[in-house]
């Protein structure tokens, strides 16, 4: 997918006083692509779901972050003003097909829905053919106070652009959940968040140095967490750690868990796909949403 050029896209975009010239040339790391990353290939097909994008207004973006700009994926209802607004974080294959269909997904129900590409400075996902490899060379890198950043970019850029500041969600999926867990700690413009199967726990580091749990005393934001009861990578143990140390902070977050699925199991692209979680997870979702005025 290229970076569209259309006045529809213009107006997609803040008039941030920098010309086009010097847009592209600040700009870092990959834009938004079509398909799958090749880690996750050859795709399930018979279980993929296809998003129509008829009334709805889609393109690949460049959102400015300080002095750069970061490639998203954008999808909103043709028509509106002051939508609500979910930030969606990608798991660690970027924002490919299935993160795009998330996307037009929200867009449906009304919400502009905004997907950075949250690894733009350290690779692109999309070109990497292992998971193991993936991991290694760029995942590893990225920064959660680069993540967070970027996000808050999303935020801002929504923000003049359509969307409702004061009707912000984030949902993510598996890396993505972790970090839909963090920036409702970071941000407390954030009204609901909804992770996805994200790790809750972890070894303090330089780029990491907080994880999920380590923020639940404080955490302000009302967080739906979804896993899957089969998730190895995951244990149950760290799920209830989560849980508890919730209940004792009074926060209104909650923790559902489907005892039979695994890891991944909203990734209608993936073996683990799991047709019934993922339909309630997210009808779960689209109701947390609403229950807390986004």
């Amino acid at each position: 997918m290229s970076v569209s050029t259309s006045p529809e896209f213009d107006s997609l975009v803040p008039n941030n006083n920098m010309d086009r010239r010097t847009f592209v040339a600040t700009a870092v790391g990959a834009a938004i692509g079509t398909g799958f990353a090749l880690a996750v290939q050859p795709v399930c097909a018979q279980t993929q779901i296809k998003t129509d994008s008829s009334g709805l207004r889609t393109a690949a973006i460049q959102v400015p972050v300080g002095g750069e700009s970061v490639a998203a994926y954008c999808a909103r209802p043709e028509q509106g003003e002051r939508l609500p607004t979910v930030l969606v974080v990608s798991e660690i294959f970027g924002v490919h097909e299935y993160i795009q269909d998330i996307c037009r997904r929200l867009a449906r129900q009304g919400y502009l829905a905004i997907a950075p590409q949250l690894f733009a400075r350290q690779g692109d996902p999309a070109t990497v053919d292992s998971i193991p490899k993936l991991m290694e060379t760029i995942i590893a890198k990225v920064p959660d106070a680069q993540v967070l950043a970027d996000l808050d970019g999303c935020a801002a850029w929504a923000a003049k652009n359509g969307g409702d500041p004061e009707r912000l969600a984030i949902t993510g999926f598996c890396w993505g959940g972790r970090i839909a867990w963090l920036y409702s700690a970071h941000n407390p413009a954030v009204r609901a968040g909804v992770a996805w199967y994200g790790r809750l726990v972890g070894n303090a580091s330089d780029l990491t140095p907080k994880h999920p749990l380590d923020v639940a005393s404080s955490l302000k934001t009302p967080v739906l967490g979804l896993y899957g009861g089969q998730d190895q990578g995951i244990p149950l143990e760290t799920v209830e750690k989560m849980r508890a140390a919730l209940k004792a902070a009074g926060n209104p977050s909650e923790i559902v868990v489907y005892p039979e699925a695994p890891h991944a199991f909203h990734a209608d692209y993936r073996p683990s796909y799991r047709p019934e979680p993922a339909a309630d997870g997210w009808r779960r979702l689209l109701a947390w949403l609403q229950q807390h005025g986004v």
